[in-house]
């Protein structure tokens, strides 16, 4: 059963001009698995703009609640690339207290957009 859906939208040069103009705001944002690729390169702007909409997304579908924290909700990719959430703290203990248990993203990005769109169920 569908608990909940989100859906975020992230101007990418707006986005890169918050990152440029605020010290520490991706160390902020990202937990460090979160900012490379999976061969140890930085992500660029428009990668993070999509996890970001995700953070962003995940939070709508639990109805955002106060007192989320940005590294409990981490975005993160299978063998494959998928990308897939991996949730701690705040984000989990929101999510099973709505008996979420399983977790639906994606992500997409062209030209200066990038977009988040999740899914959460419960069993």
């Amino acid at each position: 059963m569908i608990i909940g859906i989100g859906v975020d939208v992230v101007d990418v040069p707006r986005f890169a001009a918050s990152l440029e103009r605020t010290s520490g705001m991706v160390d902020r944002l990202f937990t460090a698995v979160e900012q490379v690729t999976d061969v140890g390169a930085r992500r660029t702007e428009t990668s993070l703009a999509a996890r970001f909409a995700a953070k962003e997304a995940v939070a709508k579908a639990l109805g955002a609640p106060r007192g989320l924290e940005w590294h409990d909700c981490e975005v993160v990719g299978d063998s494959d690339g998928r990308p897939w959430l991996r949730l701690s703290g705040t984000v989990a203990a929101q999510a099973a207290g709505q008996g979420i248990d399983r977790w639906h993203l994606s992500l997409t990005h062209d030209g200066d957009i990038a977009v988040a769109y999740v899914v959460a169920e419960s069993s």
